[in-house]
């Protein structure tokens, strides 16, 4: 008994065979480069990877529109994710789907913020592309934080910029920088110049005025040249002292001093002994009225009288409301002692710069000389800046000091007196 698929009474004849190939041939279906025209299973193989080329495209097109979903909205995918990202494949057998390195998105991104044009291509490490430096920006990956690092030139150092908010370009930088550290330099500088003049006691460093003083570099013949302000004290037309001579006798007004007993702080301000007075005493001269500052001492007087040096003087210093000086000169010559200057004497600092508050009042009419009469001109102030416009009134007969109460003031300052100055033609008054 035969089988009945045996040889002998063949399924498919020859004819057969022939018109299926030639169908699979000429069908639409058929792929040139997948199916094969001697087999009918190859052709449904062509078949199925047609479809699965249809589903993976229309796959691609779905994770494309994600992908600009994503890119319109970055702030709701952590960076993270963007740069942990790769270029996925289909299984093995399919055709390959590519897909652009969300790398490169990230840069032309990073670029587009800091206006330098699109980043560069990775390759498959995901650096930048091969070739030679570049001056521009350039971004690296680190930890899933993103950094920019600015290259000015290969000798300058880089600056570090956070990705989160606009850089400057690298042209931009490097001169800002560059400025920055010049600041640095030139703030060090001047700190150094200051800690130095500092400790040496001196203001040459800076460019400041050194202290003036009555002897040495800083003396009266240095004044104008320390200072700017200063310049009057050598330009200066109508300069004090003088030596008063040759003033013509006239009947001046009395100076009316209202004087009265006032509280008082003794000064050493390093040029000499200053006594400064609260509000309320006045001189009127002239039919002005002038509130006294303070008052002063020299040694030896500045004022000459026919050539006469004393062996000290005090400079009464008053302020009319309009701003003019004027100086009462109190002569002080050895004799009988002062009450009122040993009053001040008690009351000398321990420092210079030091100031004290006496406790008990004084009354500056026991300064003054019983005969009132006067020598009056025009002149200035007698210490830097030198400023003109001064009135002054000499008084003619002196005051009379101890020994031993000119002896203290000359421990502090054995001489600090300007030089005599020249009366220029100046008109000079004496009352008779």
């Amino acid at each position: 008994m035969h089988h009945p698929f045996s040889s002998r009474t063949p399924f498919f004849s020859r004819p057969a065979v022939t018109c299926a190939v030639a169908a699979a041939l000429l069908s639409p279906w058929a792929h040139a480069s997948d199916v094969s025209a001697e087999s009918p299973a190859l052709r449904a193989s062509a078949n199925g990877a047609s479809s699965d080329k249809t589903a993976a495209k229309k796959n691609a097109e779905e994770k494309g529109a994600e992908k600009k979903s994503s890119e319109k909205k970055p702030e709701g995918k952590p960076k993270g994710e963007a740069l942990a990202a790769t270029t996925e494949t289909v299984p093995t057998g399919r055709s390959l789907v590519e897909r652009r390195d969300p790398l490169d998105i990230v840069r032309e991104r990073l670029a587009e913020k800091l206006s330098t044009g699109k980043a560069g291509k990775t390759g498959s490490s995901g650096g930048p592309s091969s070739g030679g430096p570049s001056s521009g920006p350039s971004s690296e990956s680190s930890g899933g934080s993103s950094v920019v690092r600015v290259m000015a030139s290969p000798a300058a150092v880089p600056v570090a910029i956070a990705v989160m908010g606009p850089a400057p370009s690298s042209a931009r930088v490097a001169p800002r920088a560059a400025k920055a550290v010049g600041s640095i330099d030139t703030t060090a500088k001047k700190a150094a110049e200051a800690h130095l003049a500092a400790k040496l006691g001196t203001h040459s460093a800076l460019g400041q005025a050194p202290h003036w003083d009555y002897q040495g570099d800083s003396g009266p013949q240095a004044w104008a040249q320390l200072k700017n302000e200063f310049a009057t004290c050598a330009n200066g037309k109508r300069q004090s002292p003088i030596d008063i001579r040759d003033g013509i006798k006239v009947q001046l007004d009395a100076v009316q001093f209202d004087y009265r007993a006032t509280n008082f702080r003794v000064l050493d301000n390093g040029h000499t002994v200053q006594v400064n007075v609260n509000p309320g005493n006045f001189i009127e001269v002239t039919g002005k009225r002038f509130e006294l500052l303070q008052f002063h001492f020299h040694r030896p007087s500045e004022e000459r009288i026919n050539g006469r040096l004393f062996d000290m003087v005090a400079h009464l210093v008053h302020k009319d409301v309009e701003g003019r000086l004027a100086v009462v000169a109190v002569l002080l010559d050895r004799g009988n002692a002062q009450p009122l200057v040993q009053a001040i004497w008690n009351n000398l600092p321990l420092e210079k710069g030091d100031e004290v508050t006496a406790r008990l009042p004084i009354d500056l009419n026991d300064l003054l000389p019983a005969d009132r009469s006067y020598y009056t001109y025009m002149g200035s102030l007698t210490t830097p800046p030198c400023s003109e416009g001064v009135l002054w009134m000499v008084m003619k007969t002196p005051v009379t000091l101890s020994a031993e109460q000119i002896a203290i003031f000359s421990k502090l300052y054995p001489m600090n007196a300007r030089p005599i100055q020249s009366a220029s033609g100046r008109l000079i008054k004496e009352s008779n």
